[in-house]
């Protein structure tokens, strides 16, 4: 019997659950920090790395209180993160600025000059990451930090990911090139892989901008997967927080990769963490490429499989929009969904609202809703844009299983899944398959798990899940939901290649508004 706690870092909060091997959960309590936005500029996202540590002291002390444990009992921390979120550090580890978030967009030019480059010398680990690096990934946001930052270039030490910050901090680690980093985050947002020597070389880099120079020493030290320690917890961070000095931290991981374990994702498995973005993770033996999946990283996921991660780079905060524009919340104007049937809006809703992630990786585009009339109303929106979200889905998962992914099951995870059965059965209609739902909140799970890995509590990460990840709820596709979808999907995968990509092929799209209203009049008229 132990008692371990795990961290997850989300957008907005941090959330600790104490998990008891035998019993399972015995407590979760979460703690907000500021996210902070400019409206002149909607590129700009960023966190305080101290904000973020107070509330994870927060969070840490309210679950043990809730539990009504002894903090000393605990017997191993380990933690998530979001990603790409970048802090760039100086002496003793010190951060020179706030975090870059995951959703913090203003890198846009250095990932299309990343790209292109890369591209022309025939850098392999471009391949690696779909064939586009992205403006939300680790190189693009440090080089937009070095060029904007002219002032405070001479004070950086070493650039960290979130995950490894946090675990460097808590470990008392004041020496950059002691802190060990993460494969998982790396490879995915860094273009790390052991095939070609860890990070794409210097000569690259320099070439990439001068300013670039050296970073590929400032970045060195072990890069490793979570079944590996970051150290220990420090004596100044384990009186903060009310536990025991000394206890293991493994190496983090970005939240998605964990939340997948967390809601018991296995090899041929699929799991979408569907929250304010989706972020699809899958695992295999497979080292295949994908063109436009953002990440095929060994041991990224479970150390004995390779990861492959993609997503959705808006899904939650795009139904908050649409709420907000209408002056309620998204429960109210939820409110009836039920009722609705596929494509019966005769509305076409792309999902770009923040950008594409995968498969075209271009944060150029917007959201296009096509099929508007004079009637309809902001619920027929939010209708059409879950629709719009599990076709875009589709297409990712196509082309996962065109790059010989494995795909029998699909997991919908994170916070969205638990409580809108409405989208949940608009996914298994769309993509004709059962979906799974956690019975319950799975996030927090995965840290759990690789930290009772840290404590030798179970032997492998499948006895952990066996013993604290929590049942399925299935949501079986309706047959005659799922043909009319097929016929939608046609037209969505027409005009998203069409309209996504600046070189697409000419393609005729005016069968498109006629054929979503044809399928709009025939649901109703079957009504």
């Amino acid at each position: 019997m132990a008692i371990v706690a795990g961290v997850d870092f989300g957008t907005l909060s941090v959330r600790v659950t104490l998990l008891d091997s035998v019993k399972g959960r015995l407590a979760t309590a979460s703690a907000e920090y500021p996210l902070n936005r400019r409206r002149e500029d909607p590129d700009f996202a960023t966190q305080s790395h101290a904000a973020q540590m107070s509330s994870l002291v927060a969070a840490t002390r309210k679950a043990i209180a809730e539990a009504d444990i002894d903090g000393h009992t605990i017997e191993a921390i380990a933690l998530d993160t979001t990603g790409s979120s970048v802090v760039m550090v100086g002496a003793n580890m010190q951060p020179l600025d706030d975090y870059y978030l995951w959703c913090d967009h203003r890198a846009k030019q250095e990932a299309q000059q990343i790209t292109a480059l890369a591209h022309t010398e025939g850098l392999e680990a471009i391949e690696w990451c779909g064939g586009v690096y992205s403006h939300e990934w680790g190189f693009a946001k440090l080089l937009h930090w070095l060029r904007h930052n002219p002032e405070r270039r001479s004070d950086l030490v070493s650039a960290f990911e979130h995950c490894d910050m946090v675990a460097a901090t808590l470990c008392g680690i004041t020496d950059a090139k002691l802190v060990k980093r993460s494969a998982c985050a790396m490879g995915h947002k860094w273009m790390w892989n052991p095939k070609w020597d860890g990070l794409p070389p210097q000569s690259f880099l320099s070439k990439l901008d001068p300013l670039l120079d050296g970073i590929r020493e400032k970045l060195s030290g072990e890069y490793l997967t979570s079944d590996h320690l970051a150290g220990h917890l420090s004596a100044e961070w384990a009186e903060k927080m009310g536990l025991r000095a000394g206890i293991p931290v493994p190496v983090g991981a970005f939240d998605a990769h964990w939340d997948a374990i967390g809601a018991g994702c296995r090899e041929g498995d699929v799991v979408n963490v569907v929250g304010t973005s989706t972020c699809i993770i899958a695992m295999g033996k497979s080292n295949q490429l994908i063109p436009g999946v953002c990440g095929v990283v060994p041991g990224s996921v479970h150390p004995a499989y390779t990861g492959v991660e993609a997503g959705l780079s808006a899904v939650g905060d795009i139904f908050e929009a649409i709420a907000k524009r209408a002056g309620k919340s998204v429960a109210e104007l939820s409110t009836g969904l039920d009722t609705y049937k596929p494509a019966q809006t005769g509305l076409l809703r792309l999902t770009w609202d923040n950008g594409d992630r995968t498969v075209l990786v271009n944060a150029e585009l917007g959201g296009v809703t096509l099929g508007w009339n004079l009637l309809h109303t902001a619920q027929d929106e939010l209708f059409a844009a879950i629709e719009g979200t599990a076709l875009h889905t589709r297409i990712i998962l196509e082309r996962m299983a065109e790059g010989g992914v494995p795909i029998e099951r699909v997991i919908n995870a994170g916070g969205i899944p638990q409580r809108n059965d409405v989208l949940n059965q608009v996914y298994a209609d769309v993509l004709n398959k059962p979906v799974l739902v956690p019975a319950g909140t799975p996030t927090s799970l995965g840290s759990g798990i690789f930290a009772f890995l840290a404590a030798g509590t179970f032997a492998s990460i499948e006895e952990a899940q066996d013993a604290v990840c929590l049942g399925h709820k299935t949501f079986t596709p309706n047959p005659q939901s799922a043909a009319i979808y097929n016929e939608l999907f046609a037209f969505y995968r027409k005009t998203y290649f069409a309209l996504g990509s600046k070189d697409a092929s000419p393609v005729g799209l005016g069968d498109v508004l006629p054929g979503i209203r044809k399928l709009a009049e025939g649901v109703r008229g079957n009504a």
